[in-house]
């Protein structure tokens, strides 16, 4: 269904300044000294945050950085492309470790195969799960065939942090494939991007809703 798939890995290289101290140096090189400290000090932030960079995008642990304006209620930057290893972003953080491990793990293996695996909304408040049924509401014409698509506060897994959207098509074509693998089931028919976990790591998933209204 794909093209072949290449692994597309960067490399996170550490770099050491060691520095050697004379006896019999004068003050001049005692401030050349200084300022390079603190030209390095300066830099160590960005720095920080490359690797950081890099070590994410090579599937490695999770990143621990503020959690970014806005977001609190699970909600995504308009624009933004998240990993499951983006856990600054409570949508990611706040999921139930043992689903964020197997999205994780999934993650790593499915960049393998030449597919990225995003996350398009995982943990939700309350309040923003009550706003996205009122829209679907909206949307639908009725609070029936917007429950086909967004559940209750009470019942969303999503609130409880037991449920995750992954994106684009091709990565969720790969977890419907093999998410088995790591206990990862698609939960409906109509929502291919929907996925929780509902069986061991190899174990056989249950055949999927026909919609979120059960």
């Amino acid at each position: 269904m794909h093209d072949n798939p290449t692994t597309n890995r960067s490399t996170t290289a550490a770099r050491r300044f060691p520095g050697r101290t004379v006896a019999g140096v004068g003050a001049v090189v005692v401030v050349a000294l200084a300022a390079t400290w603190g030209v390095t000090a300066r830099s160590e932030p960005a720095a920080r945050a490359a690797a950081a960079a890099d070590h994410e995008r090579d599937g490695g642990e999770a990143t621990t950085e503020a959690t970014p304006e806005g977001t609190e209620g699970g909600d995504i930057p308009s624009g933004r492309e998240l990993t499951p290893f983006d856990t600054r972003y409570p949508a990611i953080g706040r999921l139930d470790k043992p689903l964020l491990k197997a999205v994780q793990e999934a993650a790593r293996d499915a960049r393998d195969d030449g597919i990225e695996l995003r996350v398009t909304s995982g943990w939700r408040s309350k309040d923003h799960q009550q706003r996205l049924l009122d829209e679907g509401i909206e949307k639908y014409g009725s609070p029936e065939k917007a429950r086909q698509f967004v559940n209750t506060p009470q019942k969303s897994t999503h609130v409880s942090g037991k449920a995750v959207d992954i994106g684009p098509t091709d990565a969720d074509d790969w977890l419907i494939r093999n998410g088995s693998d790591y206990g990862l089931c698609q939960v409906y028919t109509n929502e291919m991007w929907h996925f929780e976990l509902l069986t061991g790591p190899g174990g056989a998933c249950p055949a999927p809703l026909s919609n979120a209204a059960g």
